[in-house]
């Protein structure tokens, strides 16, 4: 949880590195709340994602979150040496997706990079 709260106060920080954990949990916790907000959305405001519709609360929670994924995104991204730019390889169908999932998942890359000190070893 620590991790959740850590990327919401960085907000749009695209400078810098981030764990795998960092990305990860962060992820992990933001999918939990969109799933209970899906559920509040279907059974409060009568809202039907089978139908195609899509429930406000969810949204603003989607919108909310959206500029502080893409800043630990780019972090990570910057973890494993590459640019954030990076991130526009899930444009390539299918390869893109799997390409980019591997990455995340990589071990940082040791020692400073051009992004900074690994936060590894800054622990």
């Amino acid at each position: 949880m620590n991790y959740y709260f850590k990327v919401l106060r960085q907000y749009v920080d695209f400078k810098g590195r981030a764990r795998r954990a960092e990305y990860w949990n962060f992820t992990l916790i933001s999918t939990l709340i969109s799933i209970a907000l899906l559920f509040i959305d279907l059974y409060v405001f009568g809202t039907d994602p089978m139908a195609g519709q899509s429930g406000i609360i969810g949204n603003l929670y989607s919108l909310a979150v959206l500029l502080p994924s893409l800043g630990v995104l780019v972090r990570r991204l910057h973890d494993v040496g590459k640019s954030g730019w990076f991130f526009l390889i899930i444009l390539i169908p299918l390869i893109g997706f799997i390409w980019l999932l591997i990455l995340l998942f990589r071990d940082s890359q040791q020692g400073e990079n051009k992004w900074g000190p690994s936060p590894k070893e800054v622990l």
